[in-house]
């Protein structure tokens, strides 16, 4: 048995991409999951398939830049569910005109406030339970970009995703004494619905390279099953094919 068997894991950004496979890595290894997400339409149909494989999972839809709204979710999921165990920030987004000749002061906005300050809002929402319990993991899911620098992924997400990786470590520095333990994963590129946003979308050949949901599925849940005393305080994948490395990528087309 799992030691995450009966463990409460939220999961945002869980209706694709990274966040669905977390949801799914979590809820295979005996966690009760619960998936947000904007669309409801969404979720549940994920959230179903994984339901009639037996395993418990539940749903909150949620924009996590709505700072009401994570107060309320939160408060929803520790009625139904007693408490939140672990939390994985995989919610996030970039907008097609992302360099400085084209990124407009509403899609800076758009970007900081899912990636940055959504993870925030729900941190800060669960953080006081598990301060109570001396128990608890954040997984925040930043990017290549967030620890390095690359003309790609443009300003916003950039400072977002960099932002997130300096938060995570905040929660270490304060929170290791309440037994409080906090990973930013750091993705080089997935292949997630998110590359449809690039201003260039990558091939199918380019894409197949990637690293997979499944990949990061399973880099959550291994952050996640750690005992108390171990804290991966930041964890960089990459695909062995890295684009980053092998060319093609130093000077995208704006």
């Amino acid at each position: 048995m799992s030691n995450l068997s009966g463990k409460i894991a939220w999961v945002t950004g869980a209706g694709s991409g990274i966040g669905l496979a977390g949801a799914k890595a979590l809820a295979e290894a005996g966690a009760v999951v619960i998936m947000s997400g904007r669309r409801k339409e969404v979720l549940e149909p994920e959230a179903e398939k994984l339901r009639i494989r037996g395993f418990q999972v539940d749903i909150e839809p949620l924009d996590v830049a709505d700072k009401a709204g994570v107060e309320a979710a939160a408060k929803n999921i520790i009625s139904r569910h007693g408490r939140i165990d672990i939390l994985v920030n995989s919610a996030g987004m970039n907008v097609p005109h992302r360099y400085w000749k084209n990124q407009t002061p509403q899609g800076w906005d758009d970007v900081i406030r899912t990636n940055l300050d959504g993870s925030f809002y729900t941190t800060h929402a669960v953080l006081p339970g598990m301060r109570k319990r001396k128990d608890g993991v954040v997984i925040n899911i930043s990017s290549w970009a967030g620890a390095y620098h690359t003309k790609l992924t443009g300003a916003a997400y950039n400072a977002s995703k960099h932002a997130v990786i300096a938060m995570t470590e905040t929660i270490n520095m304060e929170e290791a004494t309440n037994g409080i333990r906090a990973c930013a994963i750091c993705p080089a590129e997935v292949a997630t619905p998110i590359m449809d946003r690039r201003p260039v979308p990558p091939s199918a050949e380019d894409r197949a390279r990637m690293l997979q949901p499944e990949d990061l599925g399973a880099t959550i849940l291994f952050v996640a099953e750690l005992p108390p005393r171990a804290c991966i305080n930041q964890l960089i994948i990459s695909p062995t094919w890295n684009r980053m490395y092998v060319g093609g990528l130093e000077n995208p087309k704006p």
